[in-house]
């Protein structure tokens, strides 16, 4: 493959990480799909999750309670194969009130599986792994 195209390719699966923080940080759970495959599977300290519909749903009912949200990616590491790669990131989010510090901050290392489709990279698997918690 091109180096130029390793090099788009790369960009793009480092930019879904900034477009899920966006999606997730504004709510806007209707967009998942630009983000994640039809048929994603994640696991998290929240539990596991499996398709689309299933994540949109839990997205839906996050923050229900007020509570926003501050998702911020470090550290991307992109491993092409093909129209597959992984991707791994150290991710910290941070849980607030508006017009309020956070009340809790947690780190996270992010594991994911990313597959190319007709509409460009999607997560097709995502791993979440508590690293740490603190409540303010």
């Amino acid at each position: 493959m091109p180096t130029a195209d390793l090099i788009a390719d790369r960009a793009e699966i480092t930019d879904l990480f900034a477009r899920l923080a966006s999606l997730l940080d504004e709510r806007r759970p209707e967009d998942a799909g630009t983000v994640f495959h039809d048929d994603i599977e994640t696991h998290s300290p929240h539990g596991e999750l499996h398709g689309l519909a299933e994540v949109i749903a839990h997205l839906r009912e996050s923050g229900a309670d007020g509570v926003l949200t501050q998702h911020v990616h470090a550290d991307v590491l992109v491993n092409l194969d093909g129209d597959r790669a992984t991707a791994i990131a150290n991710q910290i989010a941070y849980f607030f009130r508006d017009g309020e510090a956070p009340h809790r901050t947690s780190g996270l290392r992010a594991a994911y599986t990313v597959v190319r489709t007709p509409a460009g990279w999607r997560f097709r698997e995502m791993r979440l792994t508590l690293a740490w918690t603190q409540e303010n």
